[in-house]
């Protein structure tokens, strides 16, 4: 059985092809799949069914943002593994704030840099990321 990995992000379009490769990581791994959701079609359930979740977004507080905050400020989400990514440092600030209530597992956050990501840092990323909940 695949444990389920939601990958939850705004709609930029600078952060897309990481978004992708994200996807494309963590499919080629052996007992994972991984969802795809822009953040204003996220319900709670989404993040409630997953085994880890990874969060981008290219600005801090981006209005599609508004359900996933108040949501992770009122459940706990200890030991879950969790990404943070982002093309800018403050949306990565603002996505660290974010989770920080819920005690959700996060691991070193992916800076984006020029709508691309190195293959091989993205996946040991990943890899990392995943092993928080084992």
């Amino acid at each position: 059985m695949n444990k389920k990995i939601v990958i939850i992000t705004d709609d930029a379009a600078p952060l897309q092809k990481a978004v992708e490769d994200i996807a494309a990581v963590i499919g080629a791994c052996s007992g994972y799949s991984a969802a795809v959701i822009q953040a204003e079609h996220f319900s709670g359930a989404d993040l409630l069914a997953a085994y880890a979740v990874f969060l981008g977004c290219e600005k801090a507080r981006p209005s599609s943002f508004a359900s996933i905050e108040a949501l992770l400020g009122h459940i706990n989400l200890a030991g879950r593994p969790c990404g943070i990514f982002s093309s800018g440092a403050g949306a990565l600030e603002y996505l660290s704030a974010l989770v920080r209530d819920s005690e959700i597992a996060v691991g070193r956050p992916l800076l984006v840099k020029n709508d691309a990501t190195d293959h091989e840092n993205l996946k040991k990323w990943v890899q990392d990321i995943l092993q928080e909940g084992k």
